[in-house]
């Protein structure tokens, strides 16, 4: 037999090989990586012919489908978080921390809180189960002056029974409200009746204190605030402000609402701010503010002997700080809590965020 005679069985085998190097080579230039076994399908390699340029790449051999863009993701990202600034304030149905005018009976100063359940809306669109004063979150701000007669009067409207500790008034043993050490607990449908003195001035507050992880973190809780007998140089503060920091059942709110539905505090260039910081949360929130510095002047209602300047300041749970702001930056500063997941996320903005604003 010739060199250039083959045997049949040759002939397939050679042909074989062929097949098996082109079609190596095919796959190859065309970037699939395929694994040549036992019941391996054709579709590797008609994956690798070319095709029409449907993705306008510019390439017979593109992807499809093609991939999004490193610039695209950015793209989207900075969106959701453009968009919610640009929401800032969004409108929500409710407003907590209403100032509550008292009834005068004989020279005591009554104030009526009716606690219920309720739905209460974060943000916009976000409506969740709340325990409410006077059916806002947080309750109605309570403001007396040192030495006032006050009677607070609570109904509970729950379907669980409830009671109400002033935090931060050395008050008498009886009005503590902590049920089964200094009252009953308050049942459903009754009604129990607070009556003091206020005995020290400062920044307050009052709450359940009773299955209170719950019904604190649900929204009952409020501001309770005492001027001192003798002005200060801090009540003539140009703004006010009360900030209530939570964490519970609600998510990370100021005053009831989360970002962008958070109020921002507006002031004129020149003018002293006084922010009333107190946490009813479980958790720490260092609040930081843009641009500008807090002087510190109270802790937990008592004035400091040294006040202290700072940007960032760790309010714990049950703490109150009492601080000042000279506005004298204009333009729209930033201000939130420091630990990041209570105030960004990849969406943008959200919890634990507002503004101070200072117009020129």
């Amino acid at each position: 037999m010739s060199a250039e005679t083959k045997s049949p069985s040759e002939a397939k085998s050679t042909d074989r090989r062929e097949f098996l190097r082109t079609s190596a080579f095919t796959v190859v230039a065309g970037g699939v990586l395929a694994a040549c076994g036992r019941g391996a399908s054709n579709s590797a390699v008609v994956a690798a012919r070319p095709t029409a340029d449907s993705d306008q790449s510019g390439g017979a051999m593109a992807a499809h489908p093609a991939v999004p863009s490193a610039t695209a993701a950015a793209d989207e990202m900075d969106r959701m978080h453009e968009a919610g600034i640009k929401a800032f304030p969004a409108k929500t149905t409710g407003l907590g921390n209403q100032l509550l005018a008292p009834k005068i009976v004989a020279g005591v100063k009554v104030f009526e809180l009716t606690a219920s359940a309720i739905s209460w809306e974060t943000t916009p669109g976000v409506k969740v189960a709340a325990f409410a004063y006077n059916e806002q979150v947080p309750g109605p701000q309570i403001r007396v002056t040192q030495g006032d007669r006050v009677r607070i009067i609570l109904k509970n409207n729950l379907p669980e029974s409830t009671a109400i500790h002033f935090h931060g008034l050395e008050l008498v043993n009886a009005m503590d409200g902590v049920p089964f050490i200094t009252q009953p607990p308050v049942k459903p449908g009754q009604s129990f009746t607070y009556e003091f003195t206020v005995p020290n001035s400062g920044t307050h507050m009052y709450h359940s204190h009773h299955n209170s992880t719950k019904q604190v973190g649900m929204g009952l809780l409020g501001a309770f605030l005492v001027a001192p007998k003798e002005t200060t140089e801090y009540e003539r503060a140009d703004i006010d402000h009360v900030m209530v920091l939570n964490d519970g059942f609600h998510g990370y709110t100021f005053n009831g609402k989360s970002f962008p539905a958070t109020q921002p505090i507006v002031a004129k260039l020149g003018q002293k701010v006084r922010i009333r910081f107190m946490n009813e949360g479980m958790m720490i929130h260092p609040m930081h503010l843009h641009g500008m510095h807090m002087t510190v002047f109270a802790k937990d209602g008592w004035t400091l002997p040294a006040p202290w300047r700072c940007d960032t300041l760790n309010v714990a749970p049950g703490e109150r700080y009492d601080v000042i702001v000279n506005c004298n930056n204009p333009g729209t500063w930033a201000f939130h809590c420091h630990i990041l997941p209570h105030a960004e996320s990849d969406h943008g903005m959200l919890g634990m965020v507002t503004a101070l604003i200072v117009q020129a």
